[in-house]
Protein backbone atom coordinates (compact mmCIF):
# COMPACT_ATOMS: atom_id res chain seq x y z
CA UNK A 1 0.00 0.00 0.00
CA UNK A 2 1.87 3.74 -1.19
CA UNK A 3 1.97 6.01 1.90
CA UNK A 4 1.19 9.75 1.99
CA UNK A 5 2.48 12.01 4.67
CA UNK A 6 -0.02 12.41 7.48
CA UNK A 7 -2.85 14.77 7.42
CA UNK A 8 -3.58 17.31 10.53
CA UNK A 9 -5.93 19.49 7.98
CA UNK A 10 -8.79 21.70 8.25
CA UNK A 11 -11.19 22.33 5.23
CA UNK A 12 -10.97 26.17 5.80
CA UNK A 13 -13.73 28.40 4.15
CA UNK A 14 -15.70 25.77 2.03
CA UNK A 15 -17.76 28.20 -0.78
CA UNK A 16 -16.45 31.05 0.25
CA UNK A 17 -18.00 33.37 -2.22
CA UNK A 18 -16.01 36.24 -4.81
CA UNK A 19 -14.50 38.97 -2.24
CA UNK A 20 -13.96 36.66 0.75
CA UNK A 21 -10.11 35.99 -0.14
CA UNK A 22 -9.48 39.01 -0.79
CA UNK A 23 -10.02 40.38 2.73
CA UNK A 24 -7.50 40.64 5.25
CA UNK A 25 -10.13 39.05 7.83
CA UNK A 26 -9.12 35.95 5.92
CA UNK A 27 -5.53 35.72 6.26
CA UNK A 28 -6.00 36.38 9.83
CA UNK A 29 -8.32 33.57 10.14
CA UNK A 30 -5.81 31.09 8.69
CA UNK A 31 -3.19 32.07 10.62
CA UNK A 32 -5.34 32.04 13.82
CA UNK A 33 -6.73 28.34 12.40
CA UNK A 34 -2.99 27.11 12.06
CA UNK A 35 -1.83 28.55 15.49
CA UNK A 36 -4.63 27.42 17.39
CA UNK A 37 -4.88 23.85 16.17
CA UNK A 38 -1.69 22.93 15.03
CA UNK A 39 -2.55 21.79 11.19
CA UNK A 40 -0.20 21.20 8.68
CA UNK A 41 -2.85 21.03 5.02
CA UNK A 42 -5.96 22.45 4.06
CA UNK A 43 -8.88 21.98 2.15
CA UNK A 44 -9.92 24.92 0.06
CA UNK A 45 -13.50 23.72 -2.06
CA UNK A 46 -14.48 26.16 -4.45
CA UNK A 47 -17.91 25.89 -5.29
CA UNK A 48 -19.64 24.80 -8.57
CA UNK A 49 -23.75 25.95 -8.55
CA UNK A 50 -26.10 24.35 -10.92
CA UNK A 51 -29.81 25.76 -10.21
CA UNK A 52 -31.51 22.46 -9.19
CA UNK A 53 -30.30 18.53 -8.80
CA UNK A 54 -31.32 17.96 -12.40
CA UNK A 55 -29.77 20.46 -13.87
CA UNK A 56 -27.23 19.56 -16.76
CA UNK A 57 -24.66 22.77 -16.12
CA UNK A 58 -22.79 23.84 -13.64
CA UNK A 59 -21.42 27.36 -13.01
CA UNK A 60 -18.23 28.57 -11.84
CA UNK A 61 -17.71 32.08 -12.29
CA UNK A 62 -20.71 33.67 -11.00
CA UNK A 63 -20.10 35.88 -7.63
CA UNK A 64 -21.10 32.89 -5.64
CA UNK A 65 -17.80 31.60 -6.55
CA UNK A 66 -14.40 32.73 -5.03
CA UNK A 67 -12.39 34.31 -7.91
CA UNK A 68 -9.35 32.44 -9.59
CA UNK A 69 -7.31 35.30 -8.41
CA UNK A 70 -8.39 35.23 -5.04
CA UNK A 71 -8.10 31.56 -4.89
CA UNK A 72 -4.49 31.51 -5.88
CA UNK A 73 -3.44 34.18 -3.63
CA UNK A 74 -4.59 31.96 -0.87
CA UNK A 75 -3.32 29.11 -2.15
CA UNK A 76 0.07 30.82 -1.76
CA UNK A 77 -0.42 32.85 1.25
CA UNK A 78 -1.19 29.27 2.92
CA UNK A 79 2.08 27.73 1.46
CA UNK A 80 3.77 30.45 2.90
CA UNK A 81 2.23 29.97 6.01
CA UNK A 82 3.57 25.93 5.96
CA UNK A 83 0.50 24.39 4.87
CA UNK A 84 0.03 21.58 2.60
CA UNK A 85 -3.13 22.47 0.44
CA UNK A 86 -5.58 20.21 -1.27
CA UNK A 87 -8.89 22.05 -3.51
CA UNK A 88 -11.90 20.01 -3.84
CA UNK A 89 -13.89 21.65 -6.45
CA UNK A 90 -17.32 21.04 -5.15
CA UNK A 91 -20.90 20.82 -7.16
CA UNK A 92 -23.76 22.37 -5.11
CA UNK A 93 -27.21 22.91 -5.55
CA UNK A 94 -28.70 26.80 -5.86
CA UNK A 95 -32.01 25.21 -4.53
CA UNK A 96 -30.51 23.93 -1.43
CA UNK A 97 -30.97 20.25 -2.04
CA UNK A 98 -27.77 18.21 -0.78
CA UNK A 99 -25.39 17.48 -3.78
CA UNK A 100 -25.84 13.79 -2.96
CA UNK A 101 -29.02 13.66 -4.79
CA UNK A 102 -28.00 14.54 -8.06
CA UNK A 103 -29.02 12.67 -10.55
CA UNK A 104 -30.91 11.37 -13.65
CA UNK A 105 -32.40 8.63 -15.37
CA UNK A 106 -29.63 6.32 -16.87
CA UNK A 107 -31.55 5.69 -20.09
CA UNK A 108 -31.18 8.71 -22.03
CA UNK A 109 -34.44 10.03 -22.63
CA UNK A 110 -35.53 12.80 -25.23
CA UNK A 111 -36.35 16.16 -23.97
CA UNK A 112 -35.23 14.74 -20.37
CA UNK A 113 -31.55 15.91 -19.15
CA UNK A 114 -29.06 13.47 -18.97
CA UNK A 115 -26.04 11.99 -17.26
CA UNK A 116 -23.71 12.38 -20.27
CA UNK A 117 -24.52 16.49 -20.50
CA UNK A 118 -23.71 16.49 -16.73
CA UNK A 119 -20.82 14.98 -17.02
CA UNK A 120 -19.39 16.95 -19.48
CA UNK A 121 -19.95 19.99 -17.64
CA UNK A 122 -18.57 18.37 -14.42
CA UNK A 123 -15.54 17.68 -16.46
CA UNK A 124 -15.05 21.05 -17.57
CA UNK A 125 -15.25 22.47 -13.84
CA UNK A 126 -12.67 19.45 -11.93
CA UNK A 127 -10.62 20.31 -15.13
CA UNK A 128 -10.90 24.23 -14.36
CA UNK A 129 -9.37 23.91 -10.92
CA UNK A 130 -7.21 20.96 -11.67
CA UNK A 131 -4.74 23.41 -13.52
CA UNK A 132 -4.61 26.01 -11.08
CA UNK A 133 -3.65 22.84 -8.16
CA UNK A 134 -0.74 21.91 -10.79
CA UNK A 135 0.17 25.72 -11.70
CA UNK A 136 0.29 26.33 -7.85
CA UNK A 137 1.68 23.12 -6.58
CA UNK A 138 -0.95 22.11 -4.70
CA UNK A 139 -0.40 18.70 -2.75
CA UNK A 140 -4.05 16.73 -3.89
CA UNK A 141 -6.92 17.52 -5.89
CA UNK A 142 -10.10 15.47 -4.83
CA UNK A 143 -12.54 14.89 -7.48
CA UNK A 144 -15.75 16.03 -5.64
CA UNK A 145 -17.27 15.39 -2.27
CA UNK A 146 -20.72 13.28 -1.80
CA UNK A 147 -21.89 12.40 -5.10
CA UNK A 148 -23.76 9.48 -3.65
CA UNK A 149 -26.48 8.97 -6.29
CA UNK A 150 -24.02 9.34 -9.33
CA UNK A 151 -21.41 7.05 -8.17
CA UNK A 152 -22.91 3.84 -9.64
CA UNK A 153 -21.75 6.19 -13.37
CA UNK A 154 -18.29 4.36 -12.53
CA UNK A 155 -17.31 4.69 -16.50
CA UNK A 156 -18.11 8.89 -16.54
CA UNK A 157 -16.00 8.94 -13.14
CA UNK A 158 -12.98 7.16 -14.45
CA UNK A 159 -13.42 9.43 -17.63
CA UNK A 160 -13.59 12.49 -15.08
CA UNK A 161 -10.10 11.13 -13.01
CA UNK A 162 -8.39 10.49 -16.31
CA UNK A 163 -9.14 14.18 -17.21
CA UNK A 164 -7.98 15.37 -13.92
CA UNK A 165 -5.13 13.83 -14.56
CA UNK A 166 -3.82 14.85 -18.11
CA UNK A 167 -3.91 18.82 -16.21
CA UNK A 168 -2.76 17.64 -12.76
CA UNK A 169 -0.02 15.61 -11.61
CA UNK A 170 -0.13 15.28 -7.57
CA UNK A 171 -2.07 13.05 -5.75
CA UNK A 172 -5.99 12.72 -6.99
CA UNK A 173 -8.49 11.46 -4.54
CA UNK A 174 -12.32 11.69 -4.34
CA UNK A 175 -14.69 12.16 -0.99
CA UNK A 176 -17.28 9.76 -1.05
CA UNK A 177 -19.81 10.37 1.56
CA UNK A 178 -20.29 8.41 5.24
CA UNK A 179 -21.54 4.79 5.17
CA UNK A 180 -20.51 4.72 1.01
CA UNK A 181 -16.91 3.54 1.00
CA UNK A 182 -17.95 0.24 0.00
CA UNK A 183 -20.13 1.68 -2.93
CA UNK A 184 -17.44 3.02 -4.78
CA UNK A 185 -16.31 0.28 -7.19
CA UNK A 186 -13.61 2.26 -9.04
CA UNK A 187 -11.25 3.50 -5.77
CA UNK A 188 -8.58 1.87 -8.22
CA UNK A 189 -8.07 5.07 -10.43
CA UNK A 190 -7.38 7.73 -7.56
CA UNK A 191 -4.33 7.38 -5.67
CA UNK A 192 -6.12 8.14 -2.06
CA UNK A 193 -9.28 6.90 -0.77
CA UNK A 194 -10.89 9.73 1.16
CA UNK A 195 -14.91 9.97 2.82
CA UNK A 196 -17.02 11.96 5.00
CA UNK A 197 -16.57 10.98 8.77
CA UNK A 198 -19.44 11.94 9.89
CA UNK A 199 -20.19 8.79 12.56
CA UNK A 200 -21.74 8.30 15.92
CA UNK A 201 -19.97 9.13 18.95
CA UNK A 202 -20.20 5.33 19.89
CA UNK A 203 -20.05 3.54 16.53
CA UNK A 204 -16.47 4.76 15.17
CA UNK A 205 -15.10 1.41 15.81
CA UNK A 206 -17.52 -0.32 13.77
CA UNK A 207 -17.57 1.69 11.15
CA UNK A 208 -14.03 2.03 10.74
CA UNK A 209 -13.51 -1.94 10.55
CA UNK A 210 -16.14 -1.86 7.65
CA UNK A 211 -13.90 0.68 5.95
CA UNK A 212 -11.20 -1.32 6.83
CA UNK A 213 -12.17 -3.57 4.34
CA UNK A 214 -12.30 -1.51 1.86
CA UNK A 215 -8.71 0.16 2.09
CA UNK A 216 -7.16 -3.55 2.44
CA UNK A 217 -9.37 -4.66 -1.30
CA UNK A 218 -7.58 -1.86 -2.69
CA UNK A 219 -4.55 -0.97 -1.10
CA UNK A 220 -4.72 2.29 -1.46
CA UNK A 221 -4.04 5.14 1.03
CA UNK A 222 -6.80 6.57 3.20
CA UNK A 223 -7.94 10.09 4.98
CA UNK A 224 -10.82 11.99 5.94
CA UNK A 225 -11.80 14.65 3.71
CA UNK A 226 -14.44 15.44 5.89
CA UNK A 227 -15.38 15.25 9.69
CA UNK A 228 -16.95 17.15 12.55
CA UNK A 229 -19.71 17.56 14.51
CA UNK A 230 -21.74 20.74 15.57
CA UNK A 231 -21.87 22.25 19.23
CA UNK A 232 -25.47 21.29 19.45
CA UNK A 233 -27.07 18.89 21.76
CA UNK A 234 -27.64 15.59 20.15
CA UNK A 235 -24.95 16.65 17.44
CA UNK A 236 -22.88 13.77 18.71
CA UNK A 237 -25.45 11.18 18.28
CA UNK A 238 -25.48 12.25 14.18
CA UNK A 239 -22.98 14.27 13.72
CA UNK A 240 -24.16 14.61 9.79
CA UNK A 241 -27.29 15.87 10.88
CA UNK A 242 -26.80 19.83 10.18
CA UNK A 243 -30.71 20.40 10.87
CA UNK A 244 -30.65 19.00 14.16
CA UNK A 245 -31.68 22.20 16.55
CA UNK A 246 -31.11 22.10 20.29
CA UNK A 247 -29.24 23.67 23.27
CA UNK A 248 -25.58 24.47 23.11
CA UNK A 249 -23.36 21.43 23.58
CA UNK A 250 -19.81 22.56 23.83
CA UNK A 251 -18.44 19.45 26.13
CA UNK A 252 -20.32 17.18 23.67
CA UNK A 253 -18.48 18.15 20.73
CA UNK A 254 -15.62 18.13 22.03
CA UNK A 255 -15.68 14.51 23.31
CA UNK A 256 -16.89 13.45 19.84
CA UNK A 257 -13.89 14.48 18.48
CA UNK A 258 -11.70 13.16 21.45
CA UNK A 259 -14.00 9.64 20.39
CA UNK A 260 -13.06 9.97 16.71
CA UNK A 261 -9.29 10.74 17.50
CA UNK A 262 -9.38 7.29 20.10
CA UNK A 263 -10.59 5.44 17.79
CA UNK A 264 -8.74 6.56 14.67
CA UNK A 265 -5.37 6.25 16.70
CA UNK A 266 -5.65 2.50 16.71
CA UNK A 267 -6.10 1.78 13.21
CA UNK A 268 -2.62 2.62 11.28
CA UNK A 269 -4.14 2.82 7.82
CA UNK A 270 -5.49 6.09 8.81
CA UNK A 271 -3.71 8.67 7.12
CA UNK A 272 -5.95 11.53 8.90
CA UNK A 273 -8.08 14.00 8.31
CA UNK A 274 -9.48 17.68 7.06
CA UNK A 275 -11.85 18.72 9.67
CA UNK A 276 -15.16 20.49 8.97
CA UNK A 277 -14.41 23.58 9.41
CA UNK A 278 -12.66 26.92 9.44
CA UNK A 279 -14.69 30.00 8.51
CA UNK A 280 -12.73 33.03 6.72
CA UNK A 281 -14.88 35.08 9.35
CA UNK A 282 -13.87 34.37 13.44
CA UNK A 283 -16.44 35.54 15.66
CA UNK A 284 -15.07 36.93 18.76
CA UNK A 285 -13.69 34.34 20.42
CA UNK A 286 -15.78 35.12 23.99
CA UNK A 287 -18.72 34.65 21.93
CA UNK A 288 -17.78 31.09 21.36
CA UNK A 289 -20.28 29.73 23.68
CA UNK A 290 -23.24 31.10 22.12
CA UNK A 291 -22.05 29.12 18.49
CA UNK A 292 -24.28 25.84 18.09
CA UNK A 293 -22.57 25.16 14.20
CA UNK A 294 -20.09 23.01 13.19
CA UNK A 295 -17.27 25.92 13.87
CA UNK A 296 -14.63 24.93 16.30
CA UNK A 297 -12.68 28.31 16.55
CA UNK A 298 -12.00 28.71 20.52
CA UNK A 299 -14.28 26.17 21.58
CA UNK A 300 -12.98 22.54 23.92
CA UNK A 301 -13.05 20.75 20.87
CA UNK A 302 -10.65 23.34 19.13
CA UNK A 303 -7.80 22.14 22.42
CA UNK A 304 -8.59 18.31 21.67
CA UNK A 305 -7.64 18.87 17.85
CA UNK A 306 -4.77 20.81 19.53
CA UNK A 307 -3.38 18.38 21.38
CA UNK A 308 -4.15 15.47 19.36
CA UNK A 309 -2.65 17.09 15.94
CA UNK A 310 0.39 17.94 18.11
CA UNK A 311 0.95 14.15 18.88
CA UNK A 312 2.00 13.76 14.69
CA UNK A 313 4.39 17.09 14.60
Amino acid sequence: MNNIPYICGVTFAPFAPAGSFSQERARQSLRTMKENTNANFIILAPNGLQETPQSEEICYTSAATMTDDELKSMIEYAQSLGLRVALKPTANCKNGTWRAHINFFDEDVPCEPKWGNWFASYMDFQSHYARISQEMGCEMHIAGCEMVMSEHREKEWRQTIAEIRKDFKGLVSYNTDKYQEHNVHWWDCVDVISSSGYYPIDDWENQLNRIEKVVEYYQKPFFFAEAGCMSTVGSKNVPNDWTIRGGIDLEGQADWYQAMFDACEKQSWVKGYALWSWTDRLYVASQAGNHCDYEIFAKPAETVIKRNYSKRK
